[in-house]
């Protein structure tokens, strides 16, 4: 790693990243990276797949009602989903390879932490029917958003910049409700409907564009 990779901010973020992720990035992943960067055996993929273990135990911690512990795996998890690619690229390691495998597991992440949302949020007092609808709801839509990204990019489409709905933004929401279910129960519950309301809108939308003259979204 150079003095220039560090000087310079290029490292910390992706043009891609919007505002949670971006802050995410350059607040909290940004100040281990250049640590970890010292540790001569360690390699992009094993960030990422620590990243993608502690997603996916998060997700099972939800479901067996620890909201508290569930949001602090799902933050830490969150924090080395960034840390990954920033060592890539400061130690030159980016690879297809990587990007495929870290947009791959992921998916494993997401989903384990909706699903994981839902479990929580039959123990409320709330029709389990209900809660059902929106777990599968909120695990649709969360897939579609990354689904209709990566296809529309095939096709060549241009949605323009990356929606707020993006993994970043439904992580950080999914574990600041598990820090805040111990003085507020509902929250998961409240997360659970802004992952159904907000991914489907955004999937809808994009259908609406893509069928439509493509302009910046």
């Amino acid at each position: 790693m150079s003095r220039e990779n560090l000087s310079s901010s290029a490292w910390q973020t992706k043009p891609t990243d919007r505002f949670v992720l971006k802050w995410v990035k350059c607040h909290l992943s940004a100040r281990i990276t250049p640590r970890v960067t010292k540790i001569t055996w360690l390699r992009p993929w094993m960030i990422t797949v620590s990243s993608s273990v502690l997603g996916m135990a998060a997700g099972a911690v939800f479901s067996l009602g620890w909201g508290l512990f569930a949001g602090l795996l799902a933050s830490i998890s969150q924090i080395l989903d960034g840390v990954d690619g920033q060592f890539a690229r400061l130690t030159g390691q980016q690879s297809r390879g990587g990007a495929f495998l870290d947009s791959v597991l992921d998916r494993y992440s997401d989903g384990a932490l909706v699903i994981g949302l839902t479990v929580f949020s039959l123990g409320l007092d709330v029709p389990s029917w209900l809660v059902g609808t929106l777990g599968a709801l909120a695990l649709i839509g969360s897939g579609n958003i990354s689904y209709s990204s990566a296809r529309a990019e095939s096709l060549g489409i241009q949605f323009g910049r990356p929606t707020l709905a993006s993994k970043g933004t439904r992580t950080t929401v999914t574990a600041l409700s598990g820090l805040a279910s111990p003085f507020v129960p509902i929250m998961p519950l409240v997360a659970l409907c802004y992952l159904v309301l907000h991914t489907n809108i955004v999937v809808l939308y994009r259908i609406g564009r893509a069928s439509g003259p493509q302009e910046s979204v």
